[in-house]
């Protein structure tokens, strides 16, 4: 298994990435995100890697952070959730907010990405809540939040109104987690609208 690569970035394009590594040229498929990181360096290029073999094909995945690594291996263990759905949900969303997506249950970030339907968004949740619960690595400075709480009725409807009002998922979550889970959801509203006011 390859783990990474590093190397001079010689070409790109809207979803891979070619990085030369010893006179060689490893073709990496790869997220907007990753893409955006990476085009300007004019040194070595990092891309964190998995390497996808099927029967007629062998693919690398590269990503600029070891999250968004660990957020594609996630979404591609969901049943339904294929490589190139992983990539395209990684690309409207960052490894932070894909874990608060899963967390606070909010299947309709996924949506947003190309191929993705409501039924595959509610699967990964779904399937998905209990391990991002656990992974740390990829709540990075969301660590205080308490998911558990989240993943009530009452968290889960308050985050969802904060965010019609315009407020960030990461900023809703932040707040609603501190809250008592039995706290009614117009409540929980009211405190979170004076708190992050």
């Amino acid at each position: 298994m390859i783990y990474s690569v590093k190397g001079k970035l010689i070409h790109f394009g809207q979803d891979f990435a070619v990085i030369e590594c010893g006179g060689v040229g490893y073709a990496c498929n790869t997220t907007l995100s990753t893409i955006g990181r990476i085009q300007g360096i004019q040194g070595d290029v990092t891309l964190y890697t998995s390497m996808i073999v099927r029967e007629d094909d062998v693919s690398l995945y590269g990503f600029a952070t070891p999250d968004e690594l660990q957020a594609f291996k996630l979404l591609t263990s969901v049943s339904g959730v294929g490589p190139k759905a992983g990539l395209s949900i990684l690309s409207v969303c960052d490894p932070q907010s894909f874990a608060l997506a899963v967390a606070s249950g909010d299947s309709k970030m996924f949506t947003k990405a190309k191929g993705v339907g409501p039924k595959v968004a509610q699967r990964i949740v779904l399937e998905l809540k209990d391990k991002v619960s656990k992974e740390t690595a990829l709540i990075g400075d969301n660590s205080n939040i308490d998911f558990s709480v989240m993943s009530t009725g009452n968290a889960s409807e308050a985050i969802s109104a904060l965010i019609v009002l315009g407020y960030s998922q990461s900023d809703a979550a932040k707040f609603i987690s501190g809250l008592d889970p039995d706290t009614p959801v117009e409540e929980m509203i009211k405190q979170a609208l004076r708190g992050l006011a």
